[in-house]
């Protein structure tokens, strides 16, 4: 599905792709967040054959004029996961919602792993 909305100029749509992508750029700025990983081994798998080694590590699902996200990350070690996680959720919900001009409703961030 796609983000649409309207204003003066017309009519504007946003890919879900689009936003994932977004997103990432957006967590590879946050303090502690040292790689994106994939929930399980076969979305793992289906990411690699229907997209190429990038994959997708993160999820987003519109309905009307509110987005879902859905990430899974590995953490350093040493810091609150709880800061980190709290801090990553609150940059991209900000983040999405200005680039967007849509409401975040969900933020699901899976830590899959913590390393060094």
């Amino acid at each position: 599905m796609s983000v649409k909305t309207n204003n003066i100029y017309g009519r504007i749509t946003i890919s879900d792709r689009t936003i994932e992508k977004f997103v990432l750029h957006v967590a590879t700025d946050c303090y502690g967040i040292v790689a994106f990983s994939n929930e399980n081994i076969f979305r793992s798998m289906f990411s690699f054959l229907k997209f190429g080694c990038s994959g997708r590590n993160v999820s987003v699902r519109s309905v009307g004029d509110r987005i879902f996200i859905d990430m899974s990350v590995i953490v350093k070690y040493g810091v609150s996961i709880k800061a980190v996680v709290d801090s990553l959720k609150e940059s991209i919900k900000y983040k999405v919602e200005k680039f967007t001009g849509m409401i975040v409703d969900t933020i699901n961030v899976n830590v899959t792993g913590v390393t060094h």
